[in-house]
């Protein structure tokens, strides 16, 4: 869940993102996995919803790392757009957190109006199979 306010506005990366309402620090945390609010599907359900859903659904979920299990986001978090390490990426997920202990902190000081941005490589055991 996010953890720092933001809003979704439109996106010079991807369609929509979500762009920090506040400042933030190097080193905070803006968002965390929270089992009693983020969704956990395993593969062979998703392997059975029709086309449709099937396609959304991964729109919007990642593989987890160290779990192997669809991860759905169920806030906007799930509009955090990639950027890569040549880019602009203003949040990582520390080495050390892996499945259900996901964490994301600020890579650096960020401003109020700064787009949130992230390495799909980092958590997402098929970064590229998403629809991007």
């Amino acid at each position: 869940m996010i953890l720092v306010k933001i809003k979704l506005d439109k996106s010079l990366i991807h369609g929509l993102g979500c762009f920090t309402k506040e400042s933030i620090q190097k080193g905070q945390k803006i968002w965390e996995f929270n089992p009693e609010f983020d969704l956990v599907v395993e593969k062979e359900v998703v392997e059975r919803l029709p086309e449709g859903a099937k396609e959304n659904f991964l729109n919007y979920a990642y593989v987890g790392k160290g779990t192997g299990q669809y991860v759905l986001c169920s806030d906007d978090s799930k509009f955090f757009n990639h950027a890569d390490e040549n880019q602009n990426v203003t949040c990582f997920a520390p080495e050390d957190a892996v499945g259900n202990e996901l964490v994301c902190v600020a890579t650096r000081d960020i401003s109020a109006g700064e787009e949130l941005t992230c390495d799909y490589q980092e958590f997402d055991a098929e970064p590229y199979d998403v629809i991007i």
